[in-house]
Parts: C-alpha cells; sequence; structure tokens
C-alpha cells in the first residue's frame, strides 16, 4: 500500500479566505536556550487543507469531536473537472459514484493557490451536479479550491445539512489520475469545534498504481 499526499503544507505564508485570520506559526522554544524545540500556531480552522462539519454553516450542536473517526475515512472517487468553470454532471458519474464514496474534484485550480483569483475566481458545481451528489448520499466532498460555490453557499450549506462533509483547499490530485482503486482519509482533530486542520492522504494498493502506470 502507498499513501499519496493531497493536503497543502500550513505555515505562515499559508493563503487565507478574505477577512480570516493570518496563520502565525513561530518558535519560542530552541534547544541552544531552552534545551528543546516549540512552536505555536495561531490559525482559523478553515485555513490551508481543512474540513467543514455541518455546525459550520447550519444549526447543529454535534462538532468535530462528536464524530467517529470512521466518518472521514472512505472509498474515494476521482472526477476530472479541470478547465470548467462551471463544473456540469455527465453520465458517467452515474456509473461511478456510489453511496457513502467520498468524492474528488479535481479542477488543477489549486495551481493559483498563492493568486488572489484562487479566493475569486474558483469554478462553482452546476446545480445539475449539485443536485446528483445530494440524491448519491455521499460522504464527503472534497475539491482542490477553497469552496464548491460562493456566497450565499446554497450546494455547501445543503451538503451539510444532509451530513456530508466538505474537504477543502486539496493538492496532488493529478496524482490519482487512472487510479480506479483508492481509499480516502481525511482525520481531523478531535476538536471542540464546526471545522478542522486535516492532513489529507489516499491509501492506495500496488496493484492499482503499476495498472495506472501502464495505461
Amino acid at each position: 500500500m502507498k499513501l499519496i499526499d493531497i493536503s497543502h503544507v500550513l505555515d505562515e505564508n499559508t493563503p487565507i479566505f478574505p477577512g480570516d485570520c493570518k496563520t502565525a506559526l513561530s518558535k519560542y522554544k530552541t534547544i541552544e536556550k531552552d534545551c528543546y524545540n516549540a512552536y505555536v500556531l495561531q490559525s482559523g480552522l478553515h485555513t490551508g487543507t481543512h474540513i467543514d462539519i455541518p455546525m459550520h454553516l447550519i444549526n447543529d450542536d454535534k462538532t468535530v469531536k462528536d464524530f467517529p473517526a470512521d466518518c472521514f475515512v472512505g472509498k474515494g472517487v476521482l472526477l476530472d473537472v479541470r478547465g470548467e468553470d462551471v463544473i456540469q454532471m455527465k453520465p458517467v458519474y452515474r456509473e461511478i459514484v456510489g453511496e457513502q464514496d467520498i468524492v474528488l474534484l479535481f479542477t488543477g485550480f489549486d495551481k493559483y493557490y498563492f493568486q488572489d483569483k484562487y479566493f475569486a475566481n474558483h469554478p462553482t458545481a452546476s446545480d445539475e451536479l449539485a443536485e446528483f451528489l445530494l440524491s448519491k448520499k455521499i460522504k464527503m466532498l472534497g475539491m482542490d479550491m477553497p469552496a464548491p460555490d460562493y456566497p450565499p453557499f446554497t450546494f455547501h450549506k445543503e451538503l451539510l445539512r444532509k451530513g456530508i462533509f466538505v474537504l477543502e483547499n486539496l493538492t496532488n490530485l493529478q496524482s490519482l489520475i487512472d487510479i480506479a482503486d483508492f481509499e480516502v482519509i481525511a482525520l481531523p482533530l478531535k476538536i471542540n469545534a464546526e471545522a478542522s486542520l486535516v492532513r489529507a492522504v489516499c491509501r492506495v494498493n500496488e496493484e492499482s498504481i503499476q495498472s495506472a502506470l501502464n495505461k
């Protein structure tokens, strides 16, 4: 088995959604002075690669700590939607997306991660695609962009209302092209809050990797 990292680095240079608190990561203990190294992190929970739970946008009492760990692990499905400003529904999705799957939208927009357009001009899901994903009762929707929609976040809210988590700001999804069988692991901190920073990875078996290389 192999793990493919689909997370961005988190540090003081991590881009933030307009209006959010800037991330601060600083070293406050050193081996030379204190006999050990230690850092302190100050960050919003919607910074970098992170996961939203229902409480983020709807009235819900559950925080991240209240969800079992297996809620954040599942069979992955990659939808290659590069070049689509509005991500359209395609017939093949009905064949490859199943209930409780974790669907990843590969837009390629992570290449703009450090540019203003990353937050201002990212792709959005069409109404038809949104309705399909909601009807399939997927477990989670992930993407290599900040969100699947813009304010007032109608699709975002509907996902969360139906208990579908939203995994945002992914990267390296091109590594999953042609890999038919993989598992997404997006474990959050066991935190009493509406979202969490995540180290998201995909677990792939060696046979799937070799099969992709032979295509």
